[in-house]
């Protein structure tokens, strides 16, 4: 047998008293797709800091193609031949997409920057891995699939021999995602060792050769693909069975609480009719750029573009701020926690009280007795893992991160909640506590709007789901009639062309039932 591409033994990394990785061993070889699963806190982002650079081991040691390695910092791990491409994007908008490749790097001739050089030959990078963007673009006009394509590129342009796949496909369509997968199985035919981490067991099962399980900083296990089930690969994660990961959901939808007509925007959507019960969950389905996120925003008077004509508990609602949706009792979990959901550097109490601070003032103060109170119940009704409610938010796991933004807002007592995309970049048991969650919201008589791109979810959770294609509603699923075939068909424009009629059929009925 050869040596592997990449060997690691006896990692260790602590900070303080947490010991975030414990002795951790790890092969990758050339040509490889090695999945590194584990939950939320299990070790992945140390491990990946590690080899990027940015921190170094306190014990152990690296080796790259036979040398023992120690990367003082990012760029000695990029030189090295190691690159990541994270979920989040780090990119100059303003700058073309080959200046983003080259970036640190320009080709130059003599003392000038040799641009057209470096656009052809970043041209024929996009080429060979089927971009269908020229590299004189700019990247703020890209997409974001485009943009984790840009950063391919990037990594073929430094000849890396491993490529860190963190998360790639949190917010990319279907479609995206399979022309992802068929990059993937490129990089490794061209004999790059992958390692990819992703929560989605799909994923792991349709690209990577191996695995390896983290679980509270140490290797549980790890074997070859073809020789695991999803249901050993959740037992190592979390170090028990998880059989049921949906749980029943027992509310059964009262009266018309929200009534929607005609929600259009001149871009992104068009003649959106709806209406949600209280205790019910209404799904919203789609592929990315279907107008649901942005539909939501309009809900929330954060799309002043938009026009048409709401009700909440019959008494009409013209939102034009936030402010007007709130005391409308409409509370709204973004689909992007750490940049909208939270602010990373406040503790969770800060967060958790953010929403509602004229609820803790007494004068010109705030009460700090009122505030932590409200912290304490929330952190105790949501199972909030945390050391201290002191505790910055970026000191908690991305489960537990979603957690306290959903608290922030049932501290206010809304009645409509709206979860856009509430699993994105979790693990699996942080993704059971969430659904856990909605659950006893609309036990309690809250009635909740969930945004998903993942179908199992609105599947199993919701009991209707509209689904949206390029800004109108489709078509329309009652529970128990749900088909993923006939879903998937709709959002990608393949269904039926009887379809969109039935659909508009039937929401302009439950429009005249809630008249």
């Amino acid at each position: 047998m050869t040596d592997p591409l990449l060997r690691l033994r006896g990692i260790h990394k602590r900070y303080g008293p947490t010991h975030a990785l414990r002795g951790v061993d790890l092969d990758l070889n050339r040509g490889e797709v090695l999945a590194l699963v584990g939950e939320n806190g299990a070790g992945k982002s140390t491990m990946v800091k590690i080899l990027t650079g940015v921190i170094q081991p306190d014990e152990g040691e690296i080796a790259l193609a036979g040398q023992v390695q120690r990367f003082a910092n990012a760029h000695a791990s990029q030189a090295a031949g190691i690159v990541a491409v994270h979920q989040e994007t780090v990119m100059f908008e303003e700058l073309s997409v080959a200046e983003n490749v080259y970036i640190g790097r320009h080709l130059q001739r003599g003392p000038f920057i040799d641009w057209a050089a470096m656009n052809t030959q970043a041209q024929a990078m996009l080429d060979e891995i089927g971009a269908r963007f020229k590299s004189t673009t700019l990247v703020k006009d890209l997409s974001l699939a485009e943009r984790h394509l840009v950063e391919i590129a990037r990594a073929l342009s430094q000849k890396a021999s491993v490529v860190i796949l963190d998360e790639p496909t949190a917010a990319l369509s279907q479609q995206e995602i399979r022309d992802f997968y068929g990059l993937v199985r490129k990089l490794r035919a061209q004999g790059v060792g992958v390692i990819f981490i992703t929560h989605k067991f799909d994923e792991i099962f349709a690209v990577a050769d191996r695995y390896i399980v983290l679980r509270d900083g140490a290797s549980v296990g790890q074997g070859l693909i073809a020789e695991a089930t999803e249901q050993e690969l959740v037992r190592l994660m979390a170090g028990r069975a998880i059989e049921q990961i949906y749980p029943a959901v027992r509310a059964v939808p009262g009266e018309v609480i929200l009534k929607v007509q005609n929600l259009s925007h001149p871009t992104e959507f068009d003649q959106l009719s709806f209406t949600l019960r209280r205790g019910e969950i209404l799904g919203f389905y789609g592929l990315v750029g279907s107008g649901r996120s942005e539909a939501m925003l309009a809900l929330m008077g954060l799309n002043p573009a938009a026009s048409g004509s709401f009700e909440v508990e019959g008494r009409k609602l013209q939102p034009r701020r936030p402010g007007d949706s709130i005391a409308a009792g409409i509370a709204y979990v973004p689909e992007e926690r750490q940049r909208q959901g939270g602010i990373l550097s406040f503790s969770v109490q800060s967060n958790i009280s953010l929403a509602g601070l004229s609820r803790f003032a007494r004068g010109p103060w705030l009460s700090s007795i009122r505030e932590s109170a409200l912290c304490q119940r929330m952190i105790e009704r949501l199972r909030i893992k945390t050391d201290s409610p002191d505790t910055p938010m970026s000191g908690l796991s991305g489960g537990n991160q979603q957690k306290m933004v959903i608290a922030k807002w049932l501290g206010l007592a809304p009645r409509i909640v709206i979860l856009d995309e509430p699993t994105k970049g979790i693990d699996v048991g942080a993704k059971q506590a969430v659904y856990q969650l909605i659950a006893e919201m609309v036990e309690e008589g809250l009635a909740v709007i969930l945004v998903s791109s993942e179908l199992p979810e609105v599947m199993n959770l919701a009991h209707r789901v509209i689904v949206m294609r390029r800004g109108r509603a489709v078509a329309e699923f009652e529970r128990g009639h749900m088909e993923a075939e006939r879903i998937v068909a709709a959002a990608s424009g393949l269904g039926e062309p009887s379809t969109a009629t039935t659909c508009g059929t039937a929401l302009q009925s439950s429009l005249e039932l809630a008249a």
